[in-house]
């Protein structure tokens, strides 16, 4: 059995065509499929139903998956730390982080990381919480910017720091003992006395969005959702104009004008921001060394 068929027959795996698989690996399509049907006849099973759609694997073909990504895993694990050991530290660091928490946490540890270690070129990858947590886990990214709880129990995390959750409200909301303080905060509310008011969420696929709707369940009700936005930097600019209301971390605040109302929660619900990894998999001296700076640094700058 060649490294290279295993490779192939993964790729057919992801991409459910032999047709994408063979663009995506940039071999011929006959050859990728003539290549596959060699490793099904030394296996001597059938590994996909080949329809006139998608390709799908049978059993055989899950139970060879589940095998061969393990393997490419500890093959790549070996070939890295055993670079390491004879080279040094690698070139490279691949992150993945939400786009706007990313914007708020990584821009002090990235000055300081490549003022340290230049030669490391750092790739970062932006997706949403459900899609970065797959990247992880399939260790595509060597460090991943995610919040608690995460899904997927072969994830290890080093945690970041909690930051405090606010409710964000128009300021004609907000309560009038609020009037007059320059920070509205010192005033704590009940999110159920605002049940009635529309809110405005993340979209399906980013775990605040997840996080917001159990502190609504946890007061007892199912929010009127008004509108959906990937991003929360839209969502407080919505609630500035009066469009709805919604939950924010401390660090993504407002400062400039228009800005909402930010109100502190009765409740005291806080998120709690992690590096996430494989537990499995060979954590890199790069990517140990990455971490090594964020906490340098955390002691310095807080991001909110």
């Amino acid at each position: 059995m060649e490294m290279r068929w295993i490779e192939y027959a993964l790729e057919v795996y992801r991409q459910a065509s032999f047709t994408r698989a063979a663009e995506a690996m940039c071999v011929a399509q006959p050859s990728l499929s003539q290549q596959v049907a060699k490793l099904e006849r030394e296996l001597g099973v059938v590994l996909f139903e080949r329809g006139h759609s998608a390709v799908t694997p049978t059993e055989a073909g899950r139970r060879f998956i589940h095998y061969a990504e393990e393997i490419l895993r500890l093959r790549d694990d070996l070939a890295r730390e055993m670079h390491e050991r004879g080279q040094g530290m690698g070139k490279e660091l691949v992150l993945g982080a939400p786009a706007i928490t990313g914007g708020h946490v990584l821009p002090p540890v990235l000055h300081a990381f490549t003022s340290r270690f230049p030669q490391v070129r750092v790739r970062f990858i932006e997706e949403t919480t459900e899609a970065l947590e797959e990247l992880a886990v399939s260790g595509v990214t060597d460090l991943t910017l995610l919040s608690l709880p995460l899904r997927d129990e072969r994830l290890a995390v080093h945690a970041l720091f909690t930051e405090p959750l606010y409710l964000a409200v128009p300021q004609e909301l907000a309560p009038k003992e609020c009037k007059g303080f320059r920070e509205e905060a010192q005033l704590r509310v009940k999110l159920s006395d605002f049940a009635s008011r529309p809110f405005i969420l993340l979209k399906q696929g980013y775990g605040f969005r997840d996080t917001v709707l159990a502190l609504c369940a946890e007061a007892g009700f199912q929010p009127l959702i008004a509108y959906e936005t990937s991003s929360i930097e839209t969502a407080q600019a919505l609630v500035a104009n009066g469009l709805g209301v919604t939950v924010v971390p401390a660090m993504v605040r407002r400062v400039g004008s228009p800005k909402p109302a930010y109100l502190l929660l009765d409740s005291e619900p806080t998120r709690t921001l992690v590096f996430a990894y494989r537990k499995d998999r060979y954590l890199s001296l790069v990517a140990r060394a990455f971490l090594e700076v964020f906490e340098d640094v955390r002691v310095i700058e807080r991001p909110f």
